[in-house]
């Protein structure tokens, strides 16, 4: 029991009256045990050939979130869209899939990226992101936008030390060039983003 104290922060938290949401002293230690877990278990899942969905969500209680994990085979698409399947999107805002899926698509990315590690008990990630977005639209595709829950992607959240949210990265080339932790106006978002499509 973690008493009153932090649930009050929590609640405060999630109806948004933080600026940002500081994680408690032991969330990086859960934040690493779930990142071992998870570790383990796909070893484990390689040996077994078993669908790790199925797994995870039977320990962890968890949703069944990995919808990348679904065989392209077992999905059925009516003959109207099939023609589209082939067609590269791209798309200006995308949510992060794993570790391999932020590698190619933020860290390789031609253009910059604005990276918001967010959570969904957040309040102020639900403030800043759609504010965010909308100012990356503005940019004409000249910035990309790649979101990560931090929930769902702890191994990322501890390898780029986001040990509060909304927690916002700015990639280019490969390299984090700036950051910053919290709300932030449109004008100090405008001015974020140009700096990044300008350095």
């Amino acid at each position: 029991h973690k008493g009153p104290q932090r649930s009050r922060a929590r609640q405060q938290c999630e109806r948004g009256g933080l600026a940002l949401c500081q994680r408690s002293p032991g969330h990086r230690i859960q934040m690493a045990q779930r990142l071992m877990l998870r570790k383990v278990l796909s070893v484990t899942l390689q040996k077994l050939s078993v669908p790790p969905v199925l797994i995870l969500s039977r320990v962890s209680g968890a949703p069944c979130y990995p919808r990348s994990l679904v065989p392209l085979t077992q999905v059925t698409m009516p003959a109207s869209l099939r023609t589209f399947s082939t067609t590269p999107v791209c798309r200006v805002t995308f949510n992060i899939q794993d570790g391999a899926d932020f590698q190619d698509r933020v860290m390789n990315s031609q253009k910059p990226v604005v990276v918001d590690f967010h959570a969904q008990w957040c309040g102020p990630c639900k403030i800043l992101g759609p504010r965010l977005e909308k100012m990356v639209a503005k940019q004409q595709g000249k910035v990309l936008m790649a979101k990560v829950d931090i929930d769902d992607h702890t191994d990322l959240a501890i390898e780029y030390e986001v040990s509060a949210v909304p927690t916002v990265l700015a990639v280019k080339n490969g390299d984090v060039v700036d950051k910053f932790v919290g709300i932030k106006d449109e004008d100090q978002l405008e001015a974020f983003l140009k700096k990044l499509i300008g350095a």
